[in-house]
């Protein structure tokens, strides 16, 4: 392979790796207090509001349900309006992060609603603030399931990251788009794909270690 086509592959990378980790650091700021806010305002819960939690579920619902290829195309305007262009890795973050914030906040509820109830009702016969319990008891036990959860969002968002190719998002899928699909350039396609599957392997196995090392059941 040249060397104009491996600066081409190291330059795509680095653009997937600025989307994936950008969109994912907003989702999961914005998704873990939503999805907190969701498990702790159901009906029996210690912040229950029967309202907001139904509203939150239907928005959040509704976000997921809508494919990200569409989510891509449907907030143009809002992406130009948000960074000033609706082209290019900057602007991708924009739906991606919008795709990650919905999947995050399911995510957080779900580990949440592993953590056993007695620990909970422990905490609250000590006296402990909704926020003491929130911060010391559900997100200390839930940490496994979180740091799971928060492995596959940045697994799919790679994977989003390379749909947002398509419409010039930039990045491995822009580059196999370009070069290896409408250039007929079958290096340059399976070096993608190489890339990406490696990029995978990486985000799956470091997830796994920390599970490992937060899931204080194993030890």
């Amino acid at each position: 392979m040249s060397a104009a086509k491996l600066d081409l592959l190291t330059s795509s990378l680095w653009e997937t790796l600025y989307m994936v980790a950008v969109s994912g650091g907003l989702g999961a700021l914005l998704g873990i207090p939503l999805g907190i806010l969701l498990y702790t305002t159901k009906p029996g819960r210690m912040l229950q509001n029967h309202w907001l939690h139904r509203l939150l579920g239907i928005v959040i619902n509704a976000t997921r349900s809508v494919p990200f290829i569409i989510l891509l195309v449907a907030i143009i305007p809002f992406t130009r309006w948000i960074v000033g262009t609706s082209i290019g890795t900057t602007a991708a973050i924009v739906p991606l992060t919008l795709g990650a914030i919905p999947f995050v906040a399911r995510i957080t509820e779900g580990a949440l609603n592993e953590v056993p109830g007695g620990l909970i009702e422990a905490a609250q016969a000590m006296g402990a603030t909704p926020w003491q319990i929130v911060r010391k008891v559900l997100l200390a036990e839930a940490m496994p399931g979180l740091i799971h959860g928060l492995t596959l969002m940045l697994i799919t968002l790679i994977g989003y990251s390379a749909m947002a190719g398509a419409i010039g998002g930039g990045g491995l899928g822009d580059l196999g788009i370009r070069y290896g699909y409408q250039r007929f350039d079958s290096s340059m396609m399976i070096s993608t794909v190489v890339i990406l599957i490696v990029l995978v392997q990486l985000v799956q196995s470091l997830g796994d270690w920390l599970v490992r090392r937060y899931d204080h059941t194993r030890h």
